[in-house]
């Protein structure tokens, strides 16, 4: 009874830590509260009771606990709800939205009816923040505005009391919003208080075997005796593991020795009875007890180790009319698997016995205050993770599901084409941003919608631009609406190479979980496809050939489709020592010259034992390999992404001082070994941030779902050994089984997330931004007036860039803008984006953040003091923005808790800058799409790429004869089909590239339109392809193959004019004795990345970034050095006023174009120069 008193007052005192002391204050129904009577009626009243000296506000919830914690301050909450809050509250009562009262959580908080309730995130446990509280105020009587009656409805009866019979529980009651404004529906839906449940009456079990206990909750045998044996993975003991028998309520009945084993006296061997087996970190054990006539019995069972949940499936963003259903779905595993979710709408638990819900919460005859966002939590006795965040848009009847007029979209027309209405080389052809909306959906009710839908162009316009002597033809849409969304598929390519030295790992496996789904090739390069439901992608790369560390990554891509390329870089393998098993060990951790190990690793002597258990005292062959975050090389080959999840199941992010792989094996055998009560030393001097010392944990890698999990703490020691006596270690214990990397970290909270868009040039315009790029941040130890070490690092984060740029997570500091620094980069298909220079010109336009915010964050461009070093990087200091600061509120740096508007911010607002360098190259298409995102493809029988889930791409190689470089252009055209048949699909530019070894030759790998099905599939089209080199040119000679097949494959196309040269596609993907270099992928940047290195090298298997003119050619033009005086149209656009549309305006200045990278061939990108007009077969070259 003693306990139950005590849970009564913790459910309705809060405990108020204040500056002297501890003070209580009573909620109001404490006086009410007599626990030593046994009666059926509810203890606790109703909080509207006649009894209350007063009466209670609804319940109020003003902030949540992110940033420095959670405020329920009294004036902030009268400044929202005004009278509905007296002006003097007697009393204050809080609980967190889980229901749980404020003195029964373990945290530190605040409070006082005057002032409010208030949690600082500072003064909780390690790792923990505060909980989300909701606070109520018992008013004097009579002092609360009265007007809710024609509000809400009538509160709903109490529900039954959840306990036992003669248990205190909790009862719930609820009410509905009548108003038709959301806004007035914000008090709480739904009340609970304390209840008695009723007398228990006479013992009504009745037992098969045995005779029932005084307590009425079990069957006893008193011959009987039950022997155990439970072993830990591996076989080893499992000791002081706890036996609990699973009655009406867990009876605890004995623990393990130090052997693992146990005896229990009294059970009934019925078959029914449950045993329940727990140890920390480990999943407990249910077992049923054997059914038996003996007279004893043995169990035996092995723990498996306990993890956290994870969620598998995500709620996913869903579009629906007011009046239909919709379907939310998360799932969760973990060991034990997740027995309990909980479901919340815009933070606010959902009621779930008015929803009925579990892992599947269905909403039917949905209203627009059901529109907002959605997460579950999942929760087990191993812990609780939370889901993201799915956002469910609910509009009326009547409503257009897609804003029916497009957004501007400006794409840059060829050099000879300046439009004077808007004084710039951009035609605005429209574009419907790609969103999810409201389509027709069946009666299903379903996790995933069976047709997803998303606004995209309903209707186009052909018009004509007018250029310098000819006309352009184009495509303009006119009307977007909601339609089904284009098919695509994510896709994930990259190159395993070593940290050191950039060694490929040559045919590694890559792992998702425990199914092999890649292989590296002999240049460390893989392809993924990723599956479709997969919600967060886990991978580790296992060398076989044992040079590297076994290295799990989590990587982003593209779920809306596309290809996205990671470099993964490897730490090397540490040649391994040989160890005595019967000795102490003492293994360094971490070589920089000139600086002491930040930890050392101790093995006491017999410590090592075989996978079943049985101790080991042979020789140890031991590889223990350190990732020492004191040398900034190493960032790129942290393990995962360096985050946890705690207690409220919330990710955070962990802060490293090092990692380190250990493989133990027997020098005989080569068995892999187990270690016990090993110690790891860590040197408190290399913490130079001293709250982070007290926070330091030992963390160890879940290689399934790429999280960190606890495996201990550290404690001071003084000394170790006499020679350093001077020295403070903080010493951790772990064992060393199942898992073989470890990680010295701190979880910090301080984070802040820093805006960046990458464009196709230096112009910085928003239709060129690219998607797919990796962007990622090193975070560095602190700077400025902290003494460390300014190369070290303690986190690596990477993100991709969408249609709206990308936010990277990173430490922040409010106090001081020196207190962390980071370090970022941006690559493409695995080429470095160049950054904005901050010297010798220093241009807040350019680099994208206006003054004095960007003196502040100290941006410098890593050439900034060296001109020699590469200019694919810039550093800033990561000074959070100030809440009252004008300046400081649009960018780049956004508070952690302002991610929405990070993520929505407009292309206007501060954002930090990377851009391609511009080679001689063009593209253009008549029907316009933007290759980083598949779901811009249009259907139209004019678009270059026919189908959004397969792309074709392919490349002819032209060889020039002449001093000089050429244009070389391909007009392409619909050759046989009724539909395309004389129309432009779009035309290619490519200047070509000199020969490193012979003067006076050029070549260029000219992309064209493929040949075959159009987007209806209905027939072929062999393209009309010309390709044109500029100047006096001479066509010399014609691939003898490709003439060949040409001749074989009619109808064969006109080639009167030697100055160019005109085919019908071919339909079959021939290869480089052709001089055609053809390949298919699901993604068009990787196709085209894939053809054009075959090309340079004049193969059909192998890729080059040198181009070879001698091999795989198919046409070959005699080009004359240009008459003095007349330009190319390259030197006409150098030299031309240079020009580019303003936001908004359509007007600018234009940069002029950049040398074409010799080892590529440039890099890809939007626009291009436009053909001739036409009217036959035969064609004109294009004049100088």
């Amino acid at each position: 009874m003693a306990a139950i008193k005590t849970w009564i007052l913790s459910f309705l005192v809060l405990e108020v830590a204040t500056v002297l002391g501890r003070q209580a204050m009573l909620s109001q129904s404490v006086r009410r509260v007599q626990p030593v009577k046994r009666t059926p009626k509810p203890l606790a009243k109703p909080a509207d009771s006649q009894e209350s000296p007063g009466e209670w506000t609804a319940w109020f919830n003003v902030d949540h606990p992110g940033g420095q914690g959670d405020y329920e301050r009294l004036d902030a909450i009268r400044f929202y709800y005004g009278e509905r809050v007296c002006a003097r509250p007697l009393r204050l009562e809080a609980r967190t939205t889980d229901w749980m009262p404020a003195g029964s959580t373990g945290q530190v908080v605040h409070g006082s009816p005057r002032e409010g309730f208030w949690c600082l995130n500072r003064e909780q446990r390690p790792g923990q923040n505060c909980s989300n509280y909701t606070v109520r105020f018992l008013c004097p009587p009579g002092s609360l505005r009265r007007d809710t009656e024609n509000i809400w409805s009538s509160w709903s009866p109490w529900s039954k009391c959840s306990a036992a019979c003669g248990h205190t529980g909790v009862q719930t009651r609820t009410r509905t919003c009548l108003a038709q404004t959301v806004s007035l529906c914000s008090e709480a839906t739904e009340e609970g208080q304390l209840c008695m449940s009723q007398a228990c009456t006479a013992c009504d079990l009745t037992c098969t075997m045995g005779q029932v206990n005084a307590d009425c909750d079990a069957c006893m045998c008193q011959d009987f005796m039950l022997h155990g044996a439970i072993s830990l993975p591996g076989g080893g003991p499992a000791p002081g593991a706890t036996v609990y028998l699973l009655a009406k309520a867990p009876k605890m009945l004995t623990q393990t020795d130090s052997n693992g084993r146990f005896q229990v006296p009294g059970l009934c061997p019925d078959g029914k009875s449950i045993l329940k087996i727990t140890k920390t970190k480990f999943a407990p054990i249910t077992i049923t007890m054997p059914k038996t006539s003996l007279k004893s019995a043995t169990i035996n069972a092995e723990f498996v180790r306990a993890e956290t949940p994870y969620i598998v499936m995500n709620p996913e963003k869903k579009a629906r009319r007011v009046g239909q259903s919709v379907s939310l779905c998360c799932k969760a595993t973990g060991k034990p698997s997740p027995d309990k979710y909980f479901w919340y709408h815009n933070n606010t638990l959902l009621d779930p016995s008015l929803y009925k819900h579990e892992s599947k919460l269905v909403l039917r005859n949905l209203q627009q205050d059901q529109a907002g966002e959605y997460f579950c939590k999942a929760q087990s006795d191993a812990g609780a993770v939370k889901s993201k965040v799915a956002q469910l848009m609910v509009i009326a009847h009547d409503e257009t599901p897609c804003n029916p007029t497009p957004e501007s979209y400006l794409i840059r027309l060829p050099h000879d084409c300046f439009q004077n209405g808007t004084n710039s080389f951009y035609y605005d052809v429209g574009r419907c941003p790609i969103k999810t909306c409201a389509g027709q959906q069946d009666n299903g009710i379903r996790c995933r919608d069976a047709v997803d839908y998303c606004c995209g162009i309903s209707r186009t316009e052909e018009r004509e631009i007018q250029c310098s002597g000819y006309t352009l033809p184009t495509k303009v849409a006119v009307e977007c609406s909601c339609q089904r969304c284009a098919e695509t598929r994510s896709i994930i390519r990259g190159r395993v190479t070593a940290a050191d030295n950039g060694e490929p790992m040559r045919f590694g496996h890559v792992y998702m979980g425990n199914n092999r789904v890649s292989m590296t090739g002999y240049k460390g390069t893989f392809t993924l496809h990723i599956p479709q439901d997969t919600e967060r992608l886990v991978l580790t790369f296992v060398d076989r050939l044992q040079k590297f560390v076994n290295t799990t990554k989590v990587l982003p891509f593209n779920k809306k489709g596309s290809a996205v390329f990671h470099e993964i870089k490897m730490l090397r393998q540490k040649e391994p020592i040989t160890l005595e098993a019967m000795e102490t060990n003492i293994i360094p951790l971490g070589e920089v010259i000139g600086e002491d190990p930040v930890a050392e690793l101790e093995i006491p002597s017999k410590s090592f034992y075989r996978q079943n258990g049985e101790p080991f005292t042979g020789k140890v062959k031991a590889s223990v390999t350190f990732l020492d975050p004191r040398n900034i090389s190493t960032a790129a080959a942290a393990q995962s992404d360096l985050n946890f999840i705690n207690d409220e199941g919330d990710t955070f992010p962990l802060r490293t001082y090092g990692m380190f792989s250990v493989d133990f094996r027997d020098e005989a055998t080569s068995e892999s070994l187990n270690a016990g009560k090993v110690k790891v030393h860590l040197d408190s001097s290399q913490v130079k941030m001293p709250e982070h010392v007290p926070a330091m944990k030992l963390w160890s890698l879940n290689p399934d779902t790429g999280l960190w999990e606890e495996e201990g703490d550290f404690k001071f020691e003084s000394q170790r050994r006499n020679k350093r006596e001077e020295r403070t270690f903080l010493v951790g214990n772990m064992e060393i089984r199942e898992r073989r990397l470890f990680n010295l970290d701190v979880p910090e909270s301080r984070r802040c997330f820093i805006k960046v868009r990458t464009y196709r040039s230096e112009r910085f315009l928003p239709s060129e931004q690219i998607q797919g790029v990796v962007v990622s941040v090193i975070n560095l130890e602190p700077r400025t007036g902290f003494s460390s070490n300014p190369r070290a690092w303690g986190r690596f984060d990477s993100v991709i860039t969408g249609p709206n740029g990308a936010c990277l997570p990173a430490f922040c500091d409010d106090q001081s803008p020196d207190a962390y620094s980071v370090y970022v980069l941006a690559s493409l298909s695995g080429e470095e984006l160049e950054a904005v220079e901050s010297s010798p010109k220093f241009n807040p336009n350019a680099i994208g953040v206006p003054q004095p915010y960007l003196n502040k964050l100290k941006y410098r461009r890593t050439d900034h003091e060296d001109p020699r070093v590469k200019k694919t990087a810039f550093q800033i200091s990561m000074a959070k923005p100030r809440p009252n600061s004008a300046e400081e509120s649009n960018g780049p740096i956004y508070a952690f808790e302002n991610l929405r508007a990070c993520e929505e911010a407009p292309p206007s607002a501060a954002h930090f800058r990377f851009y391609q360098i511009e080679g001689d190259r063009y593209d253009y298409n008549t029907v316009p799409f933007n290759e980083d995102d598949p779901m811009s493809w249009t259907e139209d029988y004019l678009a270059w790429w026919p189908k959004p889930m397969e792309f074709r791409a392919c490349y002819i190689k032209v060889k020039i004869v002449g001093p000089l470089e050429v244009n070389v252009r391909s007009r392409n055209m619909g050759g046989t089909h009724r539909q395309t048949v004389g129309k432009l699909y779009g035309i290619r530019d490519v200047k070509s590239t000199r020969d490193r070894d012979q003067p006076n030759v050029s070549s260029a790998c000219l992309e064209f339109k493929c040949s075959g099905m159009l987007y209806d599939q209905d027939r072929v089209d062999r393209t009309l392809v010309k390709v044109i080199p500029q100047g006096s040119c001479h066509r010399a000679s014609v691939n003898s193959m490709l003439h060949e097949y040409l001749v074989n494959h009619l109808p064969l196309a006109v080639n009167n004019d030697t100055s160019e040269y005109t085919m019908l596609a071919p339909l079959d993907p021939l290869g480089h004795n052709y001089g055609i270099y053809t390949v298919t992928d699901q993604d068009p940047r990787t196709a085209k990345e894939i053809a054009l290195g075959r090309c340079f090298d004049g193969t059909s298997d192998g890729s080059s970034r040198i181009m070879k003119s001698n091999v795989g050619v198919a046409l070959t033009f005699n080009c004359a050095e240009r008459q003095v005086g007349r330009q190319s149209a390259f030197q006409y656009l150098q030299s031309a006023p240079a020009r580019s549309p303003a936001i908004g305006t359509g007007q600018g200045r234009v940069s002029t174009m950049r040398q074409q990278r010799v080892s590529r061939g440039g890099p890809r990108r939007r626009g291009g120069m436009a053909p001739l007009r036409f009217s036959g077969v035969a064609q004109q070259p294009l004049s100088n």
